[in-house]
């Protein structure tokens, strides 16, 4: 019995048994989120009724009472009564609201320029490839020379020309490179260093290398491009979705690295950069992008010589691209404000430069955080660019008040503005579920908390 009661296995505690599994289901689910009390239930009761009404006016609306094949605006009428929807109307002008004035024949160009562009971005979730960063940089800073060429036709110059055959050269890389990483490389530069026989030389050798395998591509490029002859669009026949893409596209593209630029000058202690980036984000920020807009297309003309006209999407863009650039530098600052002030200090102690600190360190632990407000900046420049419309250019906010003015379907306003709705509805939500794949990825914001 002694020996029992000094035995280390009676008196060994019992291993905690794993809690019991839920058992309450989707019952205690619906009483602890939906009906966890009186004002619970009666806002529950109220928003599903309210849901069930409107959603059920909508169904009837635009689909069981809707006219989906007709001649014009008064032969719906004449249908539904005004109780559905003519979208028959919208399907005639559906090639409008995509493509504005652009020519019907050349629209092909449209298409083939956003294919280029969905390529060119795509091995960005291809988990094999390296050198994802020079990816973004190449299409952030040569796709828009490829696709005014591309848009505009006619003869585009010398510079246009040279710009071109530089993103088709970073195009060709970009999916070398594809090919290089799942071949069992680095990436495309060790192939190009492995077969010019340079391996075993001087790492100091090897960007001369990479860099006579370019001009040897851009060569090339110039040669192919050279052979285009495309007929001119001019700009004012742009419009439509392919113009709100184009215009919030380049100004979204370069919202980031100029607010980059402006929020790391602002927090310089140099005075002169402090002063200047200072003074124009608050400047930029002050003032309506309305205001913005009508400042570059009506004023800065008046300060140009005779000579230089530029064209009024290019001011519009130009416009466009400094008011995201000054409300990002304020984002991108208030991040690099919320690093801890260790992490400069660390940085420090081990001897890195400013700018290896701030692009190894700092800047992409202030990315992350700011991931959210970020992406909510992206989404406001996609709406925001909807007041083009009031200066004159054929947006597709524009193309659907139009469509209300053709002869044949005069009257027809709401489809059109539901249509438009819908568009920017499906764009807006794509970019906040990648924004939160984004903090769940790579660990920004609440996605890992």
């Amino acid at each position: 019995m002694a020996e029992l009661m000094h035995d280390d296995a009676v008196f060994r505690p019992k291993p905690s048994l794993p809690p019991p599994p839920n058992t309450v289901g989707v019952v205690g689910w619906l009483r602890k989120n939906l009906f966890g009390g009186p004002f619970d239930t009666l806002m529950t009761v109220v928003g599903a009724t309210l849901i069930v009404y409107f959603g059920h006016k909508l169904f009837m609306y635009g689909v069981v009472n809707a006219v989906w094949e007709a001649e014009s605006y008064r032969e719906c009428l004449d249908i539904t009564g005004g109780d559905g929807a003519c979208w028959a109307g919208v399907d005639r002008w559906m090639s409008n609201y995509i493509y504005g004035r652009y020519s019907v024949d050349e629209r092909w160009r449209v298409n083939l320029g956003f294919i280029v562009l969905a390529v060119w971005l795509a091995p960005f979730w291809f988990p094999r490839v390296t050198q994802k960063i020079l990816v973004g940089v190449s299409a952030v800073l040569t796709f828009p020379f490829l696709a005014a060429n591309l848009f505009l036709g006619g003869d585009p110059g010398l510079f246009l020309e040279v710009m071109t055959a530089i993103a088709l050269t970073c195009f060709a890389a970009v999916w070398l490179n594809v090919a290089a990483c799942y071949a069992g490389y680095k990436s495309v530069g060790v192939v190009i260093v492995r077969v010019s026989g340079f391996a075993d030389k001087d790492d100091r050798m090897h960007k001369w290398v990479l860099l006579g395998a370019f001009g040897v591509g851009f060569v090339l490029a110039f040669l192919y491009q050279s052979t285009w002859d495309l007929a001119e669009v001019p700009t004012v026949n742009w419009g439509g979705l392919f113009l709100t893409l184009v215009i919030s596209g380049i100004g979204i593209s370069s919202a980031l690295p100029a607010g980059v630029i402006l929020a790391l000058g602002r927090r310089s202690k140099m005075p002169v950069i402090q002063v200047f980036c200072t003074a124009f984000i608050e400047l930029f920020r002050s003032v309506p992008l309305i205001t913005i807009l009508f400042m570059a297309v009506t004023m800065m003309p008046l300060f140009l010589p005779v000579s230089i006209n530029p064209d009024k999407l290019v001011l519009v863009i130009i416009a466009v691209c400094i008011f995201a650039a000054a409300y990002m530098a304020e984002i991108v600052r208030g991040g690099l404000q919320a690093i801890n002030k260790g992490q400069y200090e660390a940085a420090q102690a081990m001897g890195l430069n400013y700018w290896k600190m701030m692009t190894l360190i700092i800047m992409p632990q202030a990315l992350k955080l700011m991931i959210p407000n970020i992406v909510g900046n992206f989404m406001g420049l996609l709406k925001d660019t909807t007041l083009v419309s009031i200066i004159g250019l054929y947006d597709i906010l524009l193309m659907t008040k139009a469509s209300g003015q053709d002869p044949k379907w005069l009257g027809m306003h709401t489809e059109p503005m539901l249509f438009a709705a819908a568009v920017f509805f499906v764009m807006c939500f794509c970019m906040s579920k990648y924004s939160q794949h984004l903090e769940k990825t790579i660990g920004g914001g609440y996605g890992r908390r």
